[in-house]
């Protein structure tokens, strides 16, 4: 199973603070030095990917990747619209299955979401390490403050443009149709970013990247070829999975609304809800999804911090899907190279950094007029 499709990667993160991470030269901390310094050492072995062609041979799985992955960059920059850059360009073996393991945090009693602040990105509601013993360390701490804590591993982030952001050797057992999804994700981070926005640039960044993907598949292999109809088969689950979430936070929102309860009681509610939220998973495991890729979520002690994750990365008021259907085109290539294309406008707009996503709807209607 791909890393994508397991439960407990199922957001798709992209670190912002690797742009800080990665600067260790810039800014002073023990933090910043550390993480920074493996940072670059990963990059300074990264190999190109036509010198990993030679190395391995023009017949070796890698040189298969590799030539897959040039295939991908060039239809998100020069069909999709996104940036040109080198990213993607050079390949780091690992001895790994995961790049770095991020923390996040929220309130026990409401999803008060807990932010590390960072220069240049701003405040950032995770925090990374390349070392799983230091994110253990830094959730403890949190934890100790009475939060709910997450600690999860991540394939790829974007150091924004700051530098040649690398692919890694894990990637290569990855479905096209995911690799297609992670790299135009992350090339659009680079494209568009709207400082301490960070739930817009990921939410957006996770509709042009599923949508991009979709449109690779599409014009690369056809509707009718395997590869895009099992797009469809996990669509059906992710949606599945999503429901469950959105209707548990639902229902715990309204618990942390209520104004005749004190903090621990709350608290102790909240454990009940989520503990028979997960026995239904289970026992409605068969009628909700088609194969395993969730099976055994039920078995995770998930928090406020977990789920407010899944609120992070994906919209719930399907915002950029009906701005999408906003745009009048011939074909669905054309409506997500505009959608690009506007998005691009908010990296140096003042009003965007109030409300971007007022400032995208308003230059949509702006351009085509209300619908």
């Amino acid at each position: 199973m791909k890393k994508k499709y397991t439960f407990f990667l199922f957001f798709l993160p992209s670190c912002f603070l690797a742009a800080v991470l990665t600067m260790p030269l810039l800014f002073s901390g023990c933090y910043t030095l550390k993480q920074g310094t493996t940072m670059l050492g990963y990059l300074g072995k990264a190999v190109p990917l036509e010198k990993l062609e030679k190395l391995k041979g023009d017949e070796s799985e890698e040189a298969a990747f590799a030539r897959q992955v040039a295939d991908i960059r060039h239809f998100a920059m020069e069909v999709l619209g996104l940036k040109a850059s080198k990213n993607y360009t050079r390949y780091v073996e690992l001895d790994r299955d995961y790049l770095a393991a991020v923390v996040s945090a929220c309130a026990a009693d409401s999803f008060t979401r807990h932010e590390w602040k960072f220069p240049i990105v701003g405040s950032v509601p995770y925090k990374g390490f390349f070392n799983i013993e230091d994110a253990k360390k830094e959730a403890a701490k949190q934890k100790s403050k009475g939060l709910d804590v997450w600690v999860r591993s991540v394939d790829a982030f974007s150091t924004l443009g700051w530098f040649k952001d690398p692919l890694y050797s894990y990637m290569k057992d990855y479905s096209v149709y995911y690799l297609a999804e992670l790299i135009i994700h992350e090339l659009f981070h680079a494209t568009v970013f709207v400082k301490g926005r960070v739930e817009f640039n990921e939410q957006l960044a996770e509709f042009v990247g599923t949508h991009g993907a979709r449109l690779y598949i599409e014009d690369r292999f056809g509707i009718d070829s395997p590869e895009y109809q099992s797009i469809g088969d996990g669509e059906n689950d992710n949606r599945a999975f999503r429901k469950f979430l959105s209707e548990l936070g639902a229902e715990l929102e309204s618990l942390y609304s209520r104004n005749d309860m004190g903090k621990e009681e709350k608290i102790s509610q909240k454990e009940e809800i989520i503990k028979t939220a997960l026995v239904r998973f289970e026992a409605e495991y068969e009628s909700r999804f088609q194969d395993d890729r969730y099976r055994g979520f039920s078995k995770l002690q998930i928090n406020n911090a977990y789920l407010d994750l899944y609120r992070l990365y994906h919209e719930e008021d399907n915002f950029f899907a009906d701005l999408y259907e906003k745009i009048p085109a011939r074909d669905n290539l054309l409506k997500l190279q505009t959608l690009i294309q506007e998005a691009s406008g908010l990296n140096k707009s003042r009003e965007a950094k109030k409300d971007p996503k007022k400032t995208l709807e308003y230059r949509i209607n702006q351009r085509f007029g209300r619908m």
